[in-house]
């Protein structure tokens, strides 16, 4: 590795105590809030799911499971909340935002918004400057 690219690369340790607190606080926001929600549905569900409804409950148990591990590895575990950010983003301007454009918005719609609408809250606790460096700017693992 030149110079350069050790100019470049941000250690965990540069990344402030605030800021992992701030990073754990998203991870709980997650955790409480699946957790109130979901768990008692997984709990309590009392036949089978729908395909998709089976596959959005699982794969919303095994993101708070990752979120848990956040709350202890809160870099290690910024993959997770990069994904949480894009694909609700993606979902409120692709999706949302021309329904609610049209005037076609539902109840049901509009509850989803309102429900992603706390992705909000993580471009203000993702250390950029840290995924900048590890994840965009450094060299990735080699192929052959």
């Amino acid at each position: 590795m030149n110079v350069t690219e050790q100019s470049k690369k941000v250690s965990p340790s540069e990344v402030s105590l605030l800021r992992l607190y701030l990073l754990r606080g998203g991870y709980l926001l997650i955790v409480v809030g699946l957790g109130i929600t979901k768990w008692p549905e997984f709990i309590n569900r009392s036949g089978s799911w729908e395909l998709m409804e089976g596959i959005v409950q699982c794969m919303l148990l095994a993101f708070w499971a990752l979120c848990v591990l956040g709350l202890r590895y809160p870099l290690q575990m910024l993959p997770v909340l990069l994904w949480e950010l894009a694909w609700k983003t993606v979902w409120l301007i692709i999706v949302a935002l021309p329904i609610w454009t049209s005037g076609r918005m539902d109840d049901a719609t509009m509850d989803m918004v309102t429900a992603n609408l706390w992705v909000v809250v993580f471009p203000f606790v993702i250390p950029w400057r840290f995924v900048f460096a590890n994840y965009v700017r450094k060299l990735g693992d080699r192929w052959v």
